[in-house]
This record gives C-alpha cells, structure tokens and sequence, in this order.
C-alpha cells in the first residue's frame, strides 16, 4: 500500500493564528501560503518555507531546511540540508550554503557568497564577498 503524502498542513502559532502549509510542485516541500516560491525553485519534501518568505527562480532549498517569515532566498542560491534562514534575512543570488548552515534573522549575505557546512551567521549580521572566486566562509 502506498500512503499519498497530504496536499497541505495547518499550524498554529504561538499567539494562535493557524496557517496553512501547502506542498510545492516541485519538490514537495511545504510552502506558507502567503509565502511567494517561484515555481522553478526547489523545496525538498521536509523543507519548510513560512509565510511571506520568498524563494526566487532556481533556489533550492535541500531537505529539512527551514526559511523563516519574511526571509528572502534569491535566484540560484542553494541551501543544502538541515539549514536555518532566520526571519527577515536575506541570501544572495547564486550563494551557497553548506549542511548545517544557521543564518541569524535580519542577517544579508551578498550574491555569490559560499559558506561551509556547520557556519553559524550572527543576528544583523552583513557577509560580504571579496575578490574572486566566491569568498568562502568558514565555520
């Protein structure tokens, strides 16, 4: 017997509010629905993007990564599995992020950036890229 996976969940938050998870077409991934994820982008099934998140064309966001309100993953960024991406925060266009990664809420990381496995990301925190290739920043 094979058991279908449900099309949406509902959750309640802390102060009450119930809001629904619906499953991304591509990926599986559940997605807020008052999150925008361009249909080109990746959302493994154990991933998680909340509401008024945005995941632009050709992100992925890897297996049981977790994209908080208002956090915002640019074009062709990659998360790999098991990373954060607190609220408000903002990865760059084409950045990459290692297993593990945690990026504080309302933190920037600039285009291009790479970050290894395991990095933690302050709060507020700016990470810039210098020189070529991508900056890669260590844990």
């Amino acid at each position: 017997m094979v058991r279908m996976k449900r099309r949406y969940e509902e959750l309640e938050t802390e102060d009450g509010k119930v809001v629904r998870y619906q499953r991304h077409e591509n990926g599986g991934g559940l997605v807020a629905k008052s999150a925008q994820v361009d249909a080109t982008a990746y959302v493994a099934d154990s991933a998680w993007v909340d509401p008024n998140a945005v995941v632009e064309a050709g992100a992925s966001v890897g297996k049981f990564c977790w994209v908080e309100p208002g956090a915002v993953v640019h074009a062709r960024a990659r998360l790999g599995s098991h990373v954060h991406i607190g609220r408000d925060a903002v990865v760059g266009r084409g950045a990459r992020l290692g297993v593990r990664v945690d990026v504080g809420a309302k933190a920037r990381l600039d285009a291009g950036l790479v970050v290894e496995p395991e990095a933690k990301i302050p709060e507020g925190a700016h990470v810039e890229r210098h020189g070529f290739p991508p900056h890669v920043l260590a844990a």
